[in-house]
Formats: structure tokens, C-alpha cells, sequence
């Protein structure tokens, strides 16, 4: 069967509810042979759809080269074709990300907004095919995965309203379909490198195996139809365990200790409902121990942080605003916050010896109450800074130190009923200092 042929039944198959009729097609191309393919199937199968074409400004002239090709695409096809160029290797500098991912994130971020253009449901097409299926798998599989990983790259994500309709085929009959065709397509000279780890696999990883099972790119795509089918019993099992687990409060997630420790498979469970989150497989042994850890203990993600906090593990993100305020209660003694952790300690004698570094605050526990709360400064601040007797803004504080502006956006303050009692790392406000007449001190110690 042709892979025309086989190219409608699978549409039939899997996307038959969706038409040009009741729903808008966007097709990503970059002019590699595989989206050239995508674009000449559904054009012979009459499909009405755009092309958008993203030039990351990677490759010099090639990459120029790349867009005036795609554009030519419009007029063979009788289609429109959108481009959009990216600064992608300031991105990535800017967001400290290699430049894979700042790819991949400026271009799905652009490919959502064309499709929250349309009137009508806007689908996102891409020409995954059967080999970045394979890729993809084995790679997960380096990286330590859930079974979801291990089901590889889905032909349909309803979310995201994209779909991925050559999956179904090879990266040889994709390759004989535009050479019987006549088609023409642009090759990335970066395909060749094997610095990344996707160019590895296929030139490396896949063909060794191969040496072995000479069936293996087809036994694993066997094993990953299989895998798509248990993955759903398996999800609805895991869905269960989080409805009894899991308790939401605005931004965090709140897991009950007791219960969690319970919970049979544990550390399937726990990698289910941490994997969402930006942890890896391998951190999953550290939250088990955080189970049994001191109150304050945290393991952190790229974006979120688990806490323990007494009979419960927090987890919550650890770059908005919500992550940038932590309450501090009277009997918290580890308190992580952005940039490190402060160690609360109380006592009714006073030291003969008062630390006086700038990472300890000592100050007088009668005038305190709690809660107080640990957060970033903002402009309007102000405190008495020890020993003066006058109101300073923070702002100007920090300014006398001649501190860079990303010093000073790494400043935190402790407040107590709108009062700063501490610019952390720096001075105490003299209103809450030690005296002759303190009778308990309260020490907060600052570890980066």
C-alpha cells in the first residue's frame, strides 16, 4: 500500500472527526524532508491548510535560504505561509536554556498564539514520523521515565490541539515518497553533528542495536502500541491514588505524610505526581527521604520546590511571587526560602559572645510576634538601620552599598506586622536590637 494510501486510512482512522470543514489546519515546516511530505499528503488528499515556517537565525545564509524555500511553498500549493524570525541564542542566553530548548519554546509559544487566532478550532500539525518515535523512546528510557515516557510521542494531544499524523511511517518510506514525487527539501547540516543527543541515538545507538535485533526499530514500536494501551489502565490506577493524596492550595500542593508513606507502589506514585512538576526519576528516592527529614528540608526542580513541613510535604513554585513570601510560625526552625535557608533559634540566656556577622541576626525575642514573613524587598521599603535613630528607604540602603543590580534583586527582608526587622545578609533594624534589658534572644541565621 502507498504511503498516500496509508496516509488517509490512518487519518480516517485516528482524526476522522477532524476536517478542514469544521476545524483550521496549521502545519509547521521547516523544509526538511519530513514536513515537505506532510505538506504534499494532505495537498493530494485535498486538506486546506497554512504553513508556518520558523527561522531561528542559527545558520546564517542557510537559514535564509531555508525560509525563501518554504515561502516558495505558498505559490506550488496555493497556500499561505506565515514565518517568523527568533533571536534564539539570546533567548536561550537570557533564560539560561540550551539552544534546543529555547527552539522548541519559541516556537510552540508562537505556534499557540496563530492557532488563539482563528475563529474556528485551529489544529497544529507536525511531521513526527515513526523514527523520532523510536528516538524518542530510547532516550527516555536514558534519562529514567514513567510509562509514559516509554509510550513515546503521542499522534494526538487534545490539549494542545496538535497532531502528529506521519507517525505511522518510516523515515525510508517518507524518504521514497518524495523521491518518486520529485519532491524537493532543505537538509540541516546540524542533522550530521552527534554533539546533540537525538543525532547520537540515530547514528549511533539505534544502528548498534540493530546489529543485534535486526527488527528492532519495528519491536519497538510494537512494544510502544502495547505501552499506549497499558498506559491508560495505569493512568486511571495513578489517578486514583492522587485524589486520595493530594490537596490543592492556590499555587501548592499539599501530601499528607502518613498517608503518602502508605501508599502502595510507592515510589510509582510518588514519580507520577512529582514528574509534573520539573523533578527527574532519580530525584524520587530523595523525596522518600524527605518524608523522614527535619521540618524545613526541601529537594527543588527547575521550577518547584518540595517541602517538608511537618506532617506534610509542600510542594510549590519556586519562581513566582507566591514562592517569594514564606511564612515563618513560631515553632519552624529550617526555613527554606529563593536563595538558602535561615535557621530560627530561640533562648532565654544570652550568649556571652553576640555573633555580629551579617548572616546572623540577633535580636530581641519579647518584641516579636509571630507569624512573621520572609519575602523579596520592593521599592517603598524602609527600615532603621542599627545604630541610627532615623528611617532609611531599603532602596537607598542598598545603594550605599554598591551593590549590582542583581545583588539587589537577591535581597530579602524579614517582617514582623509591616515592620522589617531584618534586610537579611545585611543589618537588623535598630528598633528590634539586644539591650541591657533583653531577657530572650531570638538568632536567625542566613545559609546561601
Amino acid at each position: 500500500m502507498d504511503l498516500l494510501t496509508r496516509f488517509r486510512e490512518n487519518w480516517q482512522q485516528q482524526f476522522r472527526n477532524i476536517t478542514p470543514a469544521n476545524s483550521a489546519l496549521l502545519l509547521a515546516v521547516s523544509g526538511g524532508v519530513d514536513s515537505i511530505v506532510l505538506a504534499d499528503l494532505l495537498y493530494q488528499t485535498g486538506f486546506d491548510f497554512v504553513i508556518a515556517h520558523c527561522n531561528f537565525q542559527l545558520r546564517g545564509e542557510e537559514s535564509e535560504q531555508d525560509e525563501a524555500f518554504v515561502k516558495s511553498l505558498g505559490e506550488k500549493y496555493k497556500k499561505s505561509v506565515l514565518t517568523e524570525r527568533f533571536e534564539t541564542a539570546v533567548y536561550a542566553e537570557q533564560n539560561k536554556v540550551s539552544i534546543q530548548v529555547a527552539a522548541r519554546e519559541l516556537r510552540y509559544t508562537w505556534f499557540a498564539a496563530l492557532q488563539a487566532e482563528q475563529a474556528q478550532p485551529c489544529y497544529l500539525l507536525t511531521a513526527h514520523q515513526a523514527n523520532d518515535q523510536v528516538e524518542t523512546v530510547l532516550m527516555n528510557l536514558g534519562r529514567g521515565t514513567g510509562i509514559e515516557g516509554l509510550t513515546g510521542i503521542p499522534a494526538f494531544v487534545p490539549s494542545k490541539k496538535m497532531i502528529r499524523p506521519l507517525l505511522f511511517a518510516k523515515r525510508t518510506e517518507i524518504l521514497a515518497y518524495a523521491q518518486e514525487k520529485g519532491l524537493q527539501w532543505r537538509e540541516d547540516a546540524s542533522n550530521i553533528s552527534d554533539k546533540y543527543s537525538r543525532n547520537y541515538f540515530r547514528h549511533h545507538i539505534i544502528p548498534a542495536f540493530q546489529k543485534v535485533y535486526v527488527q528492532a526499530e519495528e519491536n519497538i514500536l510494537g512494544t510502544v502500541e502495547h505501552l499506549q494501551e497499558a498506559a491508560t489502565l495505569y493512568k486511571q490506577a495513578v489517578d486514583v491514588h492522587k485524589k486520595k493524596l493530594l490537596e490543592y492550595k492556590g499555587e501548592e500542593v499539599h501530601i499528607p505524610v502518613l498517608k503518602l508513606k502508605k501508599t502502595v507502589p510507592l515510589k510509582t506514585v510518588l514519580w507520577e505526581i512529582i514528574s509534573e512538576y520539573g523533578f527527574k526519576a532519580a530525584q524520587t528516592d530523595e523525596i522518600i527521604k524527605l518524608t523522614e527529614a527535619e521540618n524545613g528540608s526541601y529537594v527543588a526542580s527547575s521550577s518547584h520546590q518540595i517541602i517538608k513541613n511537618r506532617a506534610w510535604l509542600i510542594i510549590a513554585p519556586a519562581k513566582t511571587e507566591a514562592a517569594a513570601h514564606v511564612v515563618i510560625e513560631e515553632r519552624d526552625t529550617k526555613i527554606p526560602f529563593g536563595i538558602g535557608a535561615i535557621i530560627l533559634h530561640q533562648s532565654d540566656d544570652l550568649p556571652k559572645n553576640i555573633p555580629t556577622e551579617n548572616n546572623v541576626a540577633c535580636i530581641d525575642a519579647t518584641l516579636v510576634q509571630f507569624p512573621m514573613l520572609l519575602r523579596k524587598w520592593k521599592q517603598g521599603d524602609y527600615f532603621y538601620p542599627l545604630g541610627m535613630q532615623k528611617k532609611k528607604k531599603v532602596s537607598r540602603f542598598l545603594i550605599d552599598l554598591k551593590l549590582s543590580k542583581t545583588e539587589k534583586e537577591n535581597v530579602w527582608v524579614l517582617e514582623m506586622n509591616k515592620k522589617i526587622i531584618w534586610v537579611v545578609g545585611y543589618r537588623i533594624d535598630n528598633r528590634f536590637r539586644l539591650t541591657d534589658a533583653t531577657k530572650k534572644m531570638m538568632q536567625f541565621t542566613y545559609r546561601k
